[in-house]
């Protein structure tokens, strides 16, 4: 006897889980911007300051994380294709707590170092935080533009509280109780959600990406519900033999590279020009507003426009910011820079956090980032160091900037001239 097999919306459930990831991983990130990420430089001159330690330490200390990272992106990789999140955020929240923890009773650089590496370890907060992505990208494919887009608006919201919270800390009760607060606000937030509310991907429920009809009221003996939007997923080791990856890899790590040499570096141009740090503050945190905002914008485009041009846009956005950056002698440049930067960076975050599932599906997608991960983050780690030289050698930061400039250009053409692979047979 043939089952009348259900149309999709008459199968399709009420309510959608995924939207639950996409709350949960939106309130992580703005939690992880007071974890030692974008409110990081508060803490440079009072530790250093305090410790008598040079600022190149602290540069250190970020490219150790970087490098740590790109040593366990393989593993997270391939644990949270297979397990998921549900128990690897906490832990990640948890080690990144006790860490932060630990910089409240530094006394040396290498404490300092140590701690960013353990923190680099498990990859939450800082660059390449597969964790806190990969998650969503299994829930969705059709509204996986939104989802992004909605899990990037906690960025401008952790910017805005934390930013100010840490100054305050720091001015209220010094910058070891600062370190204590934000990790306990850290952990008592992300832990919770993480165990409680994470699930790996929508068939561990009953369900199916998008908000598809659930398993259950699918055809038992006929044909089922097309799942995942017929969405092709690329094994790890067929990616690797695709050109598509590779040129991939190659556009990201030439745009960390070059946004390595103008991010960090830039607050210290401004003040070397004379302008005032706290206003160059409320610059930086109007930075990651607009990152925030772009990484929403272009998640709501991309159903219209590809995510390559998309893209594309926001590397053409970096190399603007970073000629305003040379030319910024006065606030209102400098603050222009700032925000034409973080709408770059913006678009930056969005592709590297859409394409890979775009172009090589969902199911492998955490063990295909893991492997490009630690390329993209080596590379890019060289581009603060350099630019750092450079300002040694010739006190000035313009040629490491104008090669910047050089190399987001190539990255938005290389963008543009990729298209999505085609899977042979």
């Amino acid at each position: 006897m043939m089952h009348r097999v259900k149309s999709e919306e008459e199968g399709r459930p009420k309510y959608f889980y995924g939207w639950v990831i996409v709350a949960v991983m939106a309130a992580t990130g703005a939690v992880s911007m007071g974890m030692g990420s974008l409110n990081f430089g508060l803490f440079i001159k009072p530790m250093g300051d305090d410790l008598g330690i040079g600022r190149a330490a602290f540069g250190w200390a970020q490219t150790a994380r970087m490098g740590a990272s790109s040593a366990t992106s393989p593993l997270i990789g391939l644990l949270l294709d297979r397990f998921g999140s549900r128990i690897m955020l906490p832990v990640a929240a948890l080690v990144t707590g006790c860490a932060l923890i630990g910089l409240a009773y530094v006394t040396s650089a290498w404490h300092l170092v140590v701690l960013f590496i353990v923190m680099g370890l498990v990859g939450m907060s800082g660059p390449g935080a597969l964790v806190t992505t990969v998650p969503v990208l299994k829930w969705f494919v059709r509204n996986r533009g939104k989802a992004v887009a909605f899990v990037g608006l906690g960025i401008p919201f952790g910017a805005l509280l934390f930013i100010p919270l840490t100054q305050v800390l720091i001015n209220e009760i010094g910058w070891r109780g600062a370190w204590i607060v934000l990790a306990l606000i850290g952990i008592l937030v992300i832990v919770p959600l993480g165990a409680i509310f994470v699930r790996r991907q929508p068939e561990d429920v009953g369900m199916l990406p998008d908000g598809g009809p659930s398993y259950e009221k699918s055809e038992i003996n006929g044909s089922h519900i097309r799942q995942a939007a017929d969405e092709v997923s690329w094994t790890v080791k067929e990616a690797v033999r695709s050109t598509t990856l590779w040129r991939l890899v190659i556009v990201f790590s030439m745009v960390q590279m070059a946004t390595g040499t103008v991010a960090l570096h830039r607050i210290a141009a401004f003040m070397d020009r004379g302008m005032d740090p706290t206003l160059i503050s409320f610059a930086t945190a109007f930075d990651a507003v607009a990152a925030g905002g772009s990484t929403f914008l272009f998640g709501m485009l991309v159903r219209w426009v590809p995510s390559r041009v998309l893209g594309a846009i926001g590397f053409s956005f970096l190399a603007v910011a970073s000629v305003l950056t040379i030319y910024a002698v006065n606030l209102p440049v400098m603050f222009i820079s700032m925000w034409v930067f973080g709408m770059g960076i913006g678009g930056m975050m969005f592709l590297n956090n859409f394409i890979w599932a775009d172009y090589f599906g969902r199911e492998f997608v955490g063990g295909i980032r893991g492997l490009v991960n630690p390329i993209n983050l080596v590379v890019g780690g060289i581009g603060a160091p350099a630019a750092g030289i450079v300002w040694d050698l010739t006190g000035s930061y313009d040629p490491a900037w104008w090669a910047g400039v050089g190399l987001m250009s190539g990255a938005a053409i290389l963008t543009l001239l990729t298209g999505a692979p085609r899977k042979k047979g």
